[in-house]
This record gives structure tokens, C-alpha cells and sequence, in this order.
């Protein structure tokens, strides 16, 4: 832990303020001393490369959803070759990023080559620490979303260069300590996957089977559904919604924003970065309880109901259930696993990523009816059990937080000098144990938006 550790004997005061003070052994000097700004071009067959915050500059092809190709002429391209330094678009959210693959990224990247044979990883590690991130986000100015920093601003930046012997052991004890914390956190990631998976389980079982185990059953006629409990019917969404298209005269209702992982939530308690739009006049108003559909998205599960009166995307569709469906069961309905390929079925397009759930292949869709009391039930079943599961994804959570916050602090004071690992005895490690973060479906997206401005570029 990070109280075991000791400091250095004696420290200085440090030329720039974002360090504070470093050993005082330890030499000091400004980016363009240490690293070059290198732009080869011309290499059109080299491999594609995309820069990830979590991973590194790494093949396109490991990334696990769809990224827009570039339109431009890869000729314009750079590039990277192993062990270089890459400033991309996002570089002030999460550092400079380290490439241990060759090949061509974006031409509006700076690509950076460490030029006095320092040991690479040290830097790697500096550059993702949380003082030199907050560094790069007071001193550059001008950033505005979607622009990267200006190369000349990180020349600027002044650096601390330990000897190369204790670069090489704060490397080796930060690859020790993040193998076994980054080893704990992939465990309790999967364990939260496993807890989620648990929770479609009860809606899948609750939504299709009911709520009484011993309930007769018959076969329901739909082969997402299986069998089905005797008493209950089938119905086609034309029948349980109607679609309303109420437009907004003034734009001056609250204005929701649907989330992946929350929602469909008011603006303001997004904690994500998102271009709203200035005026929503002409936008469409949804009323509580209203199912809310991004057609784009929707056989993602993208939808919701509406918590509230507000505005939406014109683009959404706003479906009114009527009084033979309880709102929240059919939500859990279409959001179970075992709907998902009926919705997937319905969509239209050619480009996959463009594909869009119509009004009237969502009415061709057919759900279990059970009467509207036992709706009630077993959305109220359905609720307790995930409570308790609720709990323990929270506590596990909070368990992810807490580390992860203990690796930030742990990474900064070490590669600051604010405590010496030199005579720290450890193990030798793998590299690759260091990179087991999992790249999410939010910095994939963030991938997508950045390769439509590349192609600009």
C-alpha cells in the first residue's frame, strides 16, 4: 500500500508547479529535449491503427465494434512505429498514448519519438498519471471538443528524468503492483457481468413463464416466447400502442437524453460529454410513461420510458401505451434477452449502424398479455429480486472505485518520486498482464466520432 512506502531522503523544489518537488538527484528538462516530433507519410499499406485511453495506440482490427473507415488518402497518414508516442484528439481526457504496434494513424495526430534513450515505459506510465493529465488540461489552451493539444504546448512542459536505474525500478514495481490490481478488477468486472446476466434471467423467466411455477402451461405459437402460461394471451404492439407526434412550440420543456446506461435521463444528469442541441423548438414532447424509441438503436435495447413530461429527437419514436399493457412490463418485455432477436428481425437498412426500427415493423411485434394485475405482480417480483442484486453490483463497484482510485494515486506518486521504490524486492511480471482493461462500448463509440473528423482531416 501506498502508506508502506517511504520517500526519498531529500527533495527540491520542482521548475514547474504541477510536480510540486522531486528527489533531488533527479534532473528536470522540457518535452522537446526528451522527444522528437516525427511525420513519415506515404505508407498506404502499413496497418490501420486507432488510439484507445484505455489500451494504447492499437490495430483497428481489436477493436470490438465498428469504427468509421477513413475516406481520406492514406497516403496523408503517419506513421507510428513501436514504442512512439501518440498526441490524438482525446489526448488531454487521458494522457499521451503508447503505441506497441507499428502502423498509419490519422494525419491530424502528432506522432512523438523518444530521442535519448530513456526507458520508454517510465514516460508510458508518466504520461497516464493524473498529474500530468491535469497538467495538459490547465496549460493548453483553446481546447474545445474534438481538437487535440498543440504539439508545441507539450514541448513546452517540463519533465522529470530520474536516472535510468530507478526508471527502470519504478517501471518494474508499477508493472507488479497493476498485475495484481488490474487482475483483482478484472475479476470484479466479470463478476458484475455475471450478476447482469442473473438479471435477465429473472426478467427472461418472469416475462415469458410468470410468476407461479406450477402454473399450466401451452405453447404460445411465437418462438421467442416458447410456451406460455394457459391463462394468458398474445398481441401484436399495434394493438398495445399508439404513436403520437406532439411537437413542441417553444422548446422550453425539460429536455431528456437517452443514455445506454441510464436511460432516458433529464440533460443535466448526464455524465458524459454530448452535443445538445441550442434550440428544441419543433422537438418532440413525450408524457411519463410513454415508450421512447432511438430508431437507430432500438434493437440495441436503446429505449426507455419516458420518467417525465419533456422533449426528445425529432428522430425518436414516442409510442403511448394504451390501457391493456402495464407501461413497465412491456419495457422489461422488449428488453429481455429473449426478445432481443425479434427486434434485431424488424429493423431495416442496408449499412449495418444504420439500421432503424419502424413504427410499423415495431407493431408487427408480438408480447405475452397477461392481465393487467398480474403485469403489476410481476414487475413487482421482478423489482425485489433486483434489489438484492442491485446490492451486491454496488458493492461490488464500489470495491472497482476504490482500487482504481488506490492505481491512480499509486501510479502518480511513484513516477513523481514521491516515494521510492528503489529497494522494493518484486517478482517479474508479464507486460501483458499490466492491459486488462476491457475497451467499453463508450470509448468505441468515442472511437466512431473521431474517425468522421479524421476523414475531414
Amino acid at each position: 500500500m501506498i502508506n508502506e512506502l517511504k520517500p526519498y531522503g531529500e527533495y527540491k523544489r520542482a521548475k514547474q508547479e504541477w510536480l510540486n518537488i522531486i528527489p533531488i538527484h533527479w534532473k528536470e528538462a522540457k518535452s522537446k529535449r526528451l522527444f522528437n516530433e516525427i511525420s513519415i507519410k506515404n505508407c498506404p499499406n502499413e496497418e490501420l491503427l486507432s488510439a484507445t485511453q484505455n489500451a494504447g495506440v492499437i490495430p483497428r482490427s481489436m477493436l470490438k465494434t465498428r469504427v468509421v473507415m477513413p475516406s481520406g488518402n492514406l497516403e496523408t497518414f503517419k506513421l507510428v512505429q513501436e514504442g512512439n508516442f501518440v498526441i490524438s484528439l482525446r489526448s488531454f481526457q487521458g494522457g499521451l498514448e503508447y503505441s506497441k504496434y507499428r502502423g498509419i494513424v490519422s494525419p491530424a495526430y502528432n506522432i512523438l519519438e523518444e530521442k535519448t534513450n530513456q526507458n520508454k515505459m517510465y514516460y508510458r506510465y508518466l504520461f497516464k498519471c493524473h498529474d500530468f493529465i491535469g497538467e495538459l488540461q490547465r496549460n493548453v489552451t483553446g481546447i474545445r471538443q474534438g481538437k487535440n493539444i498543440d504539439v508545441n504546448d507539450f514541448k513546452e512542459v517540463i519533465l522529470p528524468i530520474p536516472t535510468l536505474y530507478e526508471q527502470d525500478r519504478i517501471v518494474k514495481y508499477l508493472d507488479f503492483q497493476l498485475a495484481k490490481i488490474n487482475k483483482f478488477i478484472k475479476a470484479k468486472k466479470k463478476l458484475i457481468l455475471a450478476l447482469k446476466d442473473q438479471k435477465q434471467t429473472v426478467i427472461n423467466q418472469a416475462v415469458t413463464k410468470g410468476i407461479n411455477p406450477n402454473v399450466k402451461m401451452k405453447p404460445s405459437g411465437i418462438k421467442w416466447l416458447g410456451d406460455i402460461p394457459d391463462h394468458w394471451n398474445i398481441m401484436r404492439c399495434k394493438f398495445l400502442f399508439n404513436e403520437v407526434d406532439e411537437r413542441s412550440e417553444y422548446g422550453r420543456e425539460t429536455h431528456l437524453s437517452m443514455s445506454q446506461k441510464y436511460g432516458l435521463i433529464p440533460n443535466e444528469r448526464l455524465d458524459e460529454r454530448r452535443l445538445l442541441s441550442e434550440n428544441y423548438i419543433g422537438a418532440k414532447v413525450c408524457q411519463t410513461d410513454d415508450l421512447v424509441l432511438n430508431r437507430l438503436k432500438a434493437h440495441l435495447g436503446v429505449f426507455s420510458l419516458a420518467p417525465q413530461h419533456g422533449l426528445v429527437s425529432p428522430d425518436y419514436t414516442v409510442l403511448r401505451p394504451n390501457t391493456l399493457i402495464f407501461p413497465k412490463f412491456s419495457e422489461y418485455a422488449l428488453k429481455s434477452q429473449v426478445c432481443r432477436g425479434e427486434l434485431y428481425t424488424r429493423v431495416k437498412g442496408i449499412v449495418k449502424g444504420f439500421w432503424r426500427l419502424y413504427t410499423d415493423d415495431f407493431y408487427n411485434i408480438v408480447l405475452p398479455l397477461p392481465s393487467y394485475q398480474e403485469q403489476i405482480n410481476i414487475v413487482t417480483i421482478i423489482e425485489a429480486k433486483f434489489q438484492a442484486i442491485d446490492s451486491i453490483i454496488s458493492k461490488t463497484q464500489d470495491e472497482i472505485d476504490l482500487i482504481t482510485e488506490y492505481r491512480t494515486r499509486l501510479i502518480s506518486d511513484v513516477v513523481t518520486g514521491k516515494v521510492d521504490v528503489r529497494n522494493i524486492v518484486i517478482a517479474e511480471v508479464d507486460i501483458d498482464d499490466i492491459d486488462t482493461d476491457e475497451l467499453d462500448e463508450d470509448e468505441l463509440n468515442n472511437e466512431e466520432a473521431e474517425y468522421s473528423e479524421e476523414s475531414e482531416a
